[in-house]
């Protein structure tokens, strides 16, 4: 049986990765870990969790050892808004928490799994069905920790034959979690200030093109990634993932469909603006649909209607809306 780490398991990726992996491997063997200690019963209760900082490679040992880990997924990071402004804990956790990370499973021959993002990209990198291999000058500190993330899987996989596996996910939409200081977070926010006030101020420019993904189809791709056939990865690591592709404008045009009333102004943030232009307007995810079978099951239409349905249910409604 497989015993895997999720790293980062409290962020908004690795929250709902712990229990997609739980129910299909068992709660014993997936031990959570992240440097903050859940409040989520789901994950405080279900099956094993250690407080553990990738910074720290004895944390890493310690955890390594008591559970007998098979695989890893690496989620700890710092996103791409927040690391414009601390780029200094960026560098320190994307890369010398990876390279830790990627000691410990070359020590103890563990599969890992670590996340890209569109941001690897950068200005001169082709914007329209961004080829899988292209170049790549990011110009955040996001970006340039996410190219020598890809660069070290590629290298630990040559050099010392370690089963590295990883996908560039595009802007992620989840109901469950709160956004963690992306430059695509509106793409949530959006929803829930839809239903709370039914008017929203987005910071990006209204006709911002950027790939998007609804989290259950994130979960699955690296599941599924992860159990692919190793022979038929000529890539493994950073390989395009998209699922949709849409401006603010057009996911505000779609909220109204189900609330007619809703507005949304635009009061730009130049910073995530900037982040924002210098992304790929969409990618070519062909490689991913060819090596490993990669097929998203959401586009706009649906999961706007699922994130709707399913934040209703989750979040405090301002009273005079609940007395309607």
């Amino acid at each position: 049986m497989k015993r895997i780490l999720v790293t980062g398991a409290l962020g908004q990726i690795g929250s709902e990765l712990v229990v997609s992996l739980r129910e299909r491997y068992g709660d014993e063997n997936v031990i959570a870990t992240d440097i903050r200690l859940p409040s989520d019963v789901k994950l405080r209760d279900a099956g094993p969790f250690e407080f553990m900082d990738c910074l720290n490679p004895h944390h890493i040992t310690r955890v390594m050892q008591i559970y007998n880990v098979d695989a890893i997924y690496h989620l700890a990071a710092i996103l791409s808004a927040v690391g414009e402004t601390k780029p200094d804990q960026a560098w320190q956790v994307n890369v010398n928490g990876l390279y830790n990370i990627l000691e410990a499973a070359r020590q103890y021959h563990c599969a890992l799994f670590v996340p890209s993002s569109i941001g690897a990209f950068g200005q001169d990198t082709p914007k329209d069905k961004t080829p899988q291999d292209t170049i790549q000058r990011p110009d955040t500190m996001y970006g340039v920790t996410k190219v020598t993330g890809e660069l070290l899987c590629d290298y630990y996989h040559k050099r010392f034959g370690l089963d590295t596996r990883g996908v560039r996910f595009p802007g992620l939409i989840s109901y469950e979690t709160e956004p963690g200081g992306g430059t695509t977070d509106y793409a949530v926010e959006i929803y829930i200030e839809a239903l709370k006030y039914k008017k929203y101020t987005c910071y990006l420019e209204e006709n911002t093109y950027l790939d998007m993904m609804y989290m259950p189809d994130a979960i699955r791709a690296m599941i599924d990634l992860m159990e692919a056939d190793p022979n038929r990865l000529v890539h493994r690591n950073a390989f395009n993932v998209t699922a949709m592709n849409f401006t603010p404008a057009q996911i505000a045009a779609e909220i109204k469909k189900h609330i007619p009333d809703f507005e949304i102004e635009y009061k730009v943030d130049h910073v995530r603006q900037a982040i924002a232009d210098s992304w790929p307007n969409s990618l070519d995810d062909s490689c991913a649909r060819e090596e490993w079978g990669w097929n998203p099951t959401y586009d706009l239409e649906s999961m706007t209607k699922d994130m709707l349905e399913k934040l209703a249910e989750r979040i405090e409604l301002p009273a005079e809306q609940k007395s309607r």
